[in-house]
């Protein structure tokens, strides 16, 4: 179980649940997020964890190929004019080979005539290190790493404008991702049933990471049914919002601690005057990452929290079906409504105390 879980179960019991909120507390975000670039071979490759990376030459040369450890850890030069990265102008993200750490955007990078991958800028003060470098009669300023201190290349001050400096990379330090196939590596999505989905929708628009929430019906037995004959409670379906995540941003641990925390996950098909099977609680699960990252707080929370016993259904996903229009972002649209007023600001007022520091950047 991950620290940020337990952290997450030590701080619950201090959460009041009811169905139209609870009060205060605090959360550890979780930085375990996912890579965007697998190096199985290599253990101790993250593109999320900046901790300090120090392994001796001998660790290095068992987890790196040979090209690559000649210049990381020997500080040795590429030949000029390998390879398509110097003059590419591809949009996407630069990142140390060795370690993962994210060094240079796309918009940092210019076209220089020296043969080498250039920047005039950092991805951030720390991604960079630079020391005196007297080697070969020659009076230069090295580049290296933030976090494993592998050699990167040269920093000149010959470079355009803003900064007039030109970061002289190895093309063989460097890992790129386009923007295009992060975008869709990084991105995965759940479908999440806490009560009416106007609540769920409008906690989950404000979490950073989240970059769609729509809300529709999943499960029962009536293909595509409409908002009215789901309220009877005779198809099956619930009420549920599929989230869209950006895996580097957040993850299925963070999701399902927002979910655990703004409604009651031990109240049978209700939340507070919502009353039928479809306001259950339920986690519609794609494959077997979700259904066991379910299991798992589900189980921790049964063993550390409640004394009534969790009765969130798990469900395999079979389809979703979109909600009409003047449901999607309800609250937003209409929070002069009694409703949105009662039930649901109460609800996102919780959540934006407890995750306060896992807020999106405009709210």
């Amino acid at each position: 179980m991950s620290k940020s879980i337990l952290n997450f179960l030590i701080l619950l019991p201090l959460f009041t649940f009811y169905a139209c909120g609870q009060n205060n507390a605090t959360t550890t975000k979780n930085t375990a997020m996912e890579n965007v670039i697998s190096k199985p071979e290599n253990p101790y490759y993250s593109n999320t964890d900046t901790s300090k990376l120090i392994l001796s030459d001998e660790e290095w040369r068992k987890v790196l190929p040979p090209d690559l450890y000649a210049v990381a850890r020997q500080a040795d030069t590429e030949r000029a004019f390998t390879g398509t990265m110097w003059k590419s102008e591809t949009k996407g993200t630069y990142y140390c080979a060795a370690c993962g750490l994210k060094l240079f955007k796309s918009d940092q990078k210019f076209v220089s005539s020296c043969g080498w991958p250039s920047f005039f800028e950092q991805d951030n003060k720390k991604s960079i290190w630079f020391k005196d470098d007297n080697s070969y009669g020659m009076q230069r300023i090295e580049a290296l790493c933030g976090r494993c201190d592998s050699h990167l290349g040269h920093l000149f001050d010959d470079g355009p404008a803003p900064t007039g400096k030109r970061y002289c990379m190895n093309a063989v330090s460097l890992d790129f991702v386009p923007d295009a196939i992060a975008s869709k590596s990084n991105t995965d999505t759940i479908v999440l049933g806490g009560g009416c989905y106007w609540c769920v929708e409008a906690v989950y628009e404000q979490l950073d990471g989240v970059e769609k929430v729509v809300s529709g019906f999943s499960g029962g037995r009536v293909e595509n049914p409409s908002y009215e004959e789901v309220c009877t409670g005779t198809t099956g379906a619930a009420e549920v919002v599929e989230i869209t995540y950006d895996k580097s941003k957040t993850n299925l641990d963070e999701i399902f601690k927002v979910f655990f925390t703004v409604h009651d996950p031990t109240t049978l098909n209700r939340q507070g005057a919502d009353v039928g099977t479809q306001y259950r609680s339920v986690i519609f699960y794609k494959n077997e990452e979700q259904k066991k990252a379910a299991q798992s707080i589900i189980a921790e929370l049964n063993k550390e929290v409640y004394n009534n016993k969790i009765v969130t259904t798990l469900e395999p996903f079979k389809a979703f079906y979109k909600a009409k229009d003047y449901h999607q972002n309800y609250y937003q649209n209409n929070q002069e409504q009694p409703y949105c007023q009662m039930v649901i600001q109460p609800k996102l007022e919780k959540f934006e105390k407890v995750f306060k520091n896992r807020l999106k950047k405009n709210n």
